[in-house]
């Protein structure tokens, strides 16, 4: 039985000879070996040299590649970023790769450092099975963003005179000049501005006819004032010479956020090669091992298999998302400490009771017996972090220095979560520090448990003289009451539980269930509640607290008579 024919591997349908400009600044040595690869191929190949390379790195590349006749050197501009240098230097290029080569049928611009990856023929046997197709990355700017971190419209209304790298206060200051002063340019009749990349591959016809323009005068003196015109001169004008534009890139190329070109290493090889894609900028100059396995060698018939950058695409965007949106809870350069623009407060879920240690003097212990978590005491506390097991450090290396957690809180809430696999517990009160109370509240992650009115229980039982208890419960008071106009703010985002101390105290195993269960617990571990503080004298205690002219509001109903001890009674 005959094996069927791979239908990537076909025959050229036509013959096509390809042509390439390299527009090379530095790495000679280096540009000079893929100039080589180029021409061993069957490319012609003419080089432009930036007027700034040293003469005597330029003569050290003209003699290495002086044996090659498909390889020329072009007159050399001295060329800078944003201007009009690199579109009369591929102008130039262009125009001598056909006139010198007049059998080249295609012509490719790629730069010193744009990487072959698979054989050239693969190339060649692309390009004859789309023997007039122009593949030219080519969006219209009004309507398509294509800019990454610059101008997009104005680039052609407004003019540039300014090297945008050496005179950026000038560049800024003319450009904020002309649009206050609505100052703009007229654009050429009958010409629609295009953006696209300036790594291109164009037929000779196309090429030839944008080089022979009868306006190319007009035009060439309207794009000397566009800013970034290699990014706009040949995508433009490709639209008025050509009827089968293919508006995408053979070259494999990708930019960050700030318009910025990724740069490919060594432990990229195996991406680049899944990608199939022909050509990868930019490669990095000392990666070797990439030099040494691309471009990969033919074998058997050439393959006119379509490139496949979706993976990179895919690759880069989840690195861009990374970039930009980062991890949840974890705080970066580009977002801190800007208020809202986290993702995320804290990585995982986490809970936060209060008033519980002041009902139950051993919760902490009884709870970390029925959860899978780390059950902390009161992290936020003004004498120190409270560690579960008061250990001196906590996870990651955290340190239970108050001073130390109080130069930036939030970050140390938040990597406190971030930092172990378990589900974080902590214990607060209103006599702890207060500046993460909305920080929680905001806090899709955070559960809330609060008992309302708990800090009295301590009080009832500390033995202080009866003036330094109300001292002390006005405070704890008014800080308990700031604390509940946030957490039944519209802002809200956390999941709140909040009794006052009376209800609590009258099903504190129904409640425990509760927490429990929410937490991710056995409610039926609640049967065996924690030792609960006395109670007896509350009523009484409150009483005394209306006397002294304060106004308990946050612990429910507890009578004064039923609560009195007996030895009040008599």
């Amino acid at each position: 039985m005959n094996a069927m024919p791979d239908p990537s591997r076909t025959s050229p349908r036509m013959e096509v000879r390809l042509g390439v400009v390299m527009l090379c600044h530095n790495e000679l040595p280096r540009a000079a070996r893929l100039a080589q690869v180029w021409a061993a191929g069957g490319v012609s190949v003419v080089i432009h040299l930036d007027a700034k390379v040293p003469a005597e790195e330029v003569a050290t590349m003209r003699a290495d590649l002086a044996g090659h006749e498909n390889i020329v050197f072009s007159r050399r501009h001295r060329c800078e970023w944003g201007t009009f240098s690199l579109v009369q230097a591929t102008q130039d290029a262009s125009a001598l790769l056909l006139d010198r080569f007049e059998d080249v049928t295609h012509v490719m611009v790629v730069s010193g450092a744009c990487l072959p990856l698979r054989p050239v023929a693969d190339l060649v046997a692309f390009l004859a099975s789309h023997p007039k197709r122009d593949f030219i990355e080519s969006v219209t700017a009004a309507d398509v963003g294509w800019t990454v971190g610059g101008l997009n419209e104005e680039r052609f209304t407004l003019r540039f005179p300014f090297a945008y790298r050496r005179h950026r206060k000038l560049f800024d200051r003319y450009v904020d000049f002309q649009r206050r002063w609505k100052i703009k340019r007229r654009i050429p009749d009958g010409l629609v501005p295009h953006l696209g990349s300036q790594w291109w591959c164009l037929t000779r016809p196309t090429l030839r006819a944008i080089l022979s323009d009868r306006r190319r005068p007009e035009y060439d003196r309207y794009f000397r004032r566009v800013w970034i015109p290699d990014e706009s001169y040949f995508q433009t004008l490709a639209r008025r010479h050509s009827n089968q534009i293919e508006s995408r890139s053979l070259t494999l190329a990708k930019f960050d956020g700030q318009g910025k070109p990724y740069i490919f290493y060594n432990d990229h090889r195996q991406l680049l090669e899944d990608s199939r894609c022909f050509v990868a900028r930019k490669i990095w100059p000392q990666a070797t091992a990439l030099y040494a396995h691309f471009p990969r060698p033919l074998a058997g018939e050439p393959s006119a298999a379509e490139p496949q950058p979706e993976r990179v695409d895919r690759m880069i965007s989840q690195a861009v998302l990374r970039r930009k949106l980062g991890r949840p809870g974890l705080y970066m350069q580009s977002r801190f400490p800007q208020k809202d623009r986290e993702n995320g407060k804290t990585s995982g879920s986490y809970a936060v009771l209060q008033g519980f240690t002041d009902l139950f003097p051993d919760f902490e212990e009884w709870l970390s017996e029925r959860l899978d978590a780390d059950v902390h005491g009161h992290v936020m506390s003004t004498h120190g972090v409270e560690f579960a097991g008061r250990t001196g450090i906590g996870p990651g290396g955290l340190c239970d220095s108050a001073a130390m957690r109080d130069l930036d809180p939030r970050g140390f809430i938040a990597n406190l979560i971030r930092m172990s696999q378990r589900p974080q517990v902590m214990q607060l009160s209103p006599r702890d520090d207060q500046s993460l109370n909305w920080f929680m509240a905001t806090d899709p992650n955070a559960q809330i448990f609060v008992i309302k009115g708990a800090w009295a229980v301590p009080l009832l039982h500390s033995g202080m003289p009866f003036d330094d208890i109300r001292r002390v419960a006005a405070i704890l008071q008014r800080t308990e009451l700031e604390q509940m106009e946030i957490f039944s703010s519209v802002w809200l985002k956390a999941r709140t539980r909040i009794w006052d101390l009376g209800d609590f105290c009258a099903r504190p195993a129904g409640a425990l269930r509760g927490v429990l269960r929410e937490l991710g617990g056995e409610p039926e571990a609640a049967a065996n509640l924690p030792q609960m503080r006395e109670l007896a004298g509350m009523g009484r205690f409150l009483q005394r607290l209306r006397n002294a002219g304060l106004q308990p509001q946050l612990m429910g109903d507890f009578p004064a008579a039923d609560t009195m001890p007996s030895k009040e009674n008599t």
